[in-house]
């Protein structure tokens, strides 16, 4: 385990330390590469649950309005199942070449902590199956660890069904 202090420290976990929240920090090996299953290799690498790892995936409503989704991350997002949720008409990914623009976070590295701006944040409910669910730190190569309550409440998040049923 990699100890906080010994890190830079991202946005995620200057914020998280702010709100007075737990976490831990683990780093692993970051080949850049950020295509699909990357989540489940990187869980795999960390000894970790694929299905205690949250992805951070953030869309766009046709008016504009951004919305921040986190779902296991072997699953795909139900998008209109995400908008139901946070009462928006339908939801889109946002373009990857935005994402740095709109969150301060670059792809494969982008945590629903710590973002430029607070924005509306719905979490799949399988979040609640665990004591601990893990999310990207705020950079590729950086994971961190934290109670789905915690990660609930201080985000502000509503928590939802929100991924696509095979």
């Amino acid at each position: 385990m990699v100890k906080a202090s010994k890190l830079q420290k991202t946005n995620a976990m200057r914020e998280l330390e702010r709100a007075g929240i737990a976490f831990e920090v683990r780093e692993y090996e970051d080949d850049g590469e950020h295509a699909r299953g990357l989540g489940v290799a990187i869980a795999e690498q960390l000894g970790e649950d694929p299905h205690q790892g949250f992805k951070t995936l953030v869309t766009v409503s046709p008016a504009g309005n951004h919305v921040v989704c986190c779902i296991p991350v072997a699953d795909e997002l139900d998008f209109k199942a995400a908008a139901r949720a946070v009462g928006e008409k339908s939801l889109a990914m946002l373009p990857t070449k935005e994402l740095t623009a709109v969150t301060g976070y670059v792809r494969g590295g982008c945590s629903p902590v710590g973002m430029r701006k607070r924005f509306p944040t719905v979490i799949d409910e399988t979040c609640l199956l665990f004591d601990q669910i893990h999310i990207s730190g705020g950079r590729c190569g950086l994971s961190i660890t934290l109670a789905p309550g915690d990660l609930v409440a201080h985000t502000g998040a509503v928590v939802a069904p929100i991924v696509r049923k095979g």
